[in-house]
């Protein structure tokens, strides 16, 4: 599977979409670069909500990597979002061209990072790493497969995946978040949340028991999207998704002017809801201009 990103990321093909060597290759090559931004945190909680569930061609019994490739520094934290797949259990590469921040593909990475850190000075020189590239993670797949347990669930399937996700009490700067538990209990939710149109994911995790949750500190009048993922001891089920806005702040109403003299006047207005102070410009009107 593959997906682009700048400030929006974008999935290029899944993990079903082609079951031979050739067709990828054929796909890589009819590959449309995606200028932009660097917003890998983002691409990777894209990654984690989009390409790694079982409806996109994730088997539960494969081992999960994920290969980043950058050429540039993260404009959001990508720490966070990579220490959220690190702790599913997903192991991440991190491989970086040109101006790549080092230190950053070392945060980014799974351990050993001298397996899992490279760093070339131009993109023809990434040919230079496929072979060896290709011997660790294969290598890495048959040694993390024969420790894996063999009662491991086939499938997530609806036993694993909570329902019916409701956002209310909807304000300029929170809502509320509710949903309906599977019928298998998960052992903790994860909800991430973040602005459409790009800024740092922000994410909670909740007792496996509690169904319910306030974000609050949010910006006003932005669309946010919000997926909730239950977590298992051995897999994350599907993730519920919502898309709302929050209210644009309240304004002030009715403004009056009133007692003029030649140097004063009084303004007065309906308050506006939830406003702690207000700023009041004055200026002179244009010669000619009506007062």
């Amino acid at each position: 599977g593959l997906s682009q990103y700048s400030s929006d990321p974008r999935t290029e093909w899944d993990l079903s979409a082609y079951s031979t060597r050739d067709q990828v290759l054929e796909a890589v090559r009819n590959l449309r670069y995606k200028g932009g931004n660097t917003f890998t945190g983002l691409a990777l909680t894209h990654v984690l909500e989009q390409n790694l569930k079982p409806d996109a061609g994730a088997r539960l019994e494969a081992e999960k990597l994920v290969v980043l490739l950058t050429d540039g520094k993260s404009q959001d934290d990508a720490n966070l979002a990579a220490q959220t797949l690190k702790n599913l259990g997903i192991e991440i590469f991190a491989i970086g061209v040109k101006n790549a921040d080092e230190a950053e593909l070392k945060q980014v990475a799974s351990e050993p990072l001298e397996l899992t850190v490279y760093n070339v000075l131009d993109f023809p020189l990434l040919s230079s790493l496929v072979g060896r590239l290709t011997q660790v993670l294969c290598t890495r797949i048959k040694e993390k497969s024969s420790k894996e347990n063999a009662d491991i669930p086939v499938n997530t399937g609806p036993q694993l995946s909570p329902t019916d996700l409701k956002i209310s009490a909807v304000t300029s700067k929170s809502m509320h978040l509710t949903w309906s538990p599977p019928p298998r209990p998960p052992k903790k939710y994860r909800i991430v949340y973040y602005p459409s149109k790009g800024g740092n994911p922000k994410e909670v995790v909740l007792d496996g028991a509690v169904s319910s949750l306030q974000l609050s500190n949010l910006t006003s009048h932005t669309e946010y999207l919000v997926s909730v993922f239950p977590i298992y001891d051995t897999v994350v089920g599907d993730g519920l998704r919502g898309v709302t806005s929050t209210l644009p702040l309240s304004s002030p109403r009715s403004l009056r002017v009133s007692e003029l003299s030649h140097n004063s006047i009084r303004l007065s207005w309906k308050a506006a809801q939830g406003a702690t102070q207000y700023l009041v410009l004055c200026s002179a009107a244009p010669d000619g201009a009506e007062d």
